[in-house]
């Protein structure tokens, strides 16, 4: 019944549902929730349903940069597969169930450019426990270029930035008005710090 399923609902895209994940991408394209993959063949075979209940503890730690235009945007740390549906930046939460997502975090370092003697990043050693399930978090960051030169005339070129922390219980609806997740929206730049350091 399943495959007969996936051949009828998945017929306009040409493609046979031989695994979960293709099961759960017809369900995706056709708008439908994924609720019950113990009764599906193809995520019952998998083991789909014991993956995540051993997963739904799991955490992450994330490091890296990111490499960003001089233009608004932001990035965010969301569960769920994301994927693009009219042109808006989605999550699948389907496997989860919003009852079941933990967003405590702590943020050991975030910079916005290199270090130079003195700079203060408001983030750094920030640690939130999220007080129930399905939190959203916005840092909103406010990033100003700053040119720092030192004693011996090298010449920094970075960025400091302030930060305000909005939190909500999220509906898991499209965009960001309701995904759980930790989020770091930043608007275009537009003033300029100069600080110099001077022997004494």
């Amino acid at each position: 019944l399943t495959h007969a399923f996936c051949a009828y609902t998945n017929w306009l895209f040409c493609r046979c549902c031989n695994t979960c994940d293709d099961v759960r991408e017809a369900y995706r394209r056709r708008g439908w929730a994924f609720k019950t993959p113990d009764t599906i063949e193809q995520c019952k075979r998998e083991g789909f349903s014991q993956k995540m209940q051993e997963q739904k503890n799991e955490g992450c730690q994330v490091y890296g940069f990111l490499e960003v235009n001089k233009v608004a945007g932001n990035f965010h740390f969301a569960p769920g597969k994301s994927f693009q549906q009219s042109h808006v930046h989605v999550h699948d939460l389907q496997s989860f169930g919003l009852d079941n997502i933990n967003m405590t975090h702590f943020i050991k370092h975030l910079s916005f450019g290199k270090d130079y003697p003195g700079i203060i990043n408001p983030l750094d050693g920030t640690n939130v426990a999220a007080p129930q399930a399905s939190m959203m978090y916005q840092y909103f960051v406010k990033i100003v270029p700053t040119i720092y030169v030192k004693a011996d005339g090298e010449v920094v070129k970075t960025n400091q930035f302030s930060v305000t922390r909005h939190e909500k219980v999220a509906n898991g609806l499209i965009g960001d008005q309701g995904l759980p997740g930790v989020f770091h929206p930043f608007p275009n730049r537009s003033l300029c710090y100069y600080r110099r350091c001077f022997h004494r």
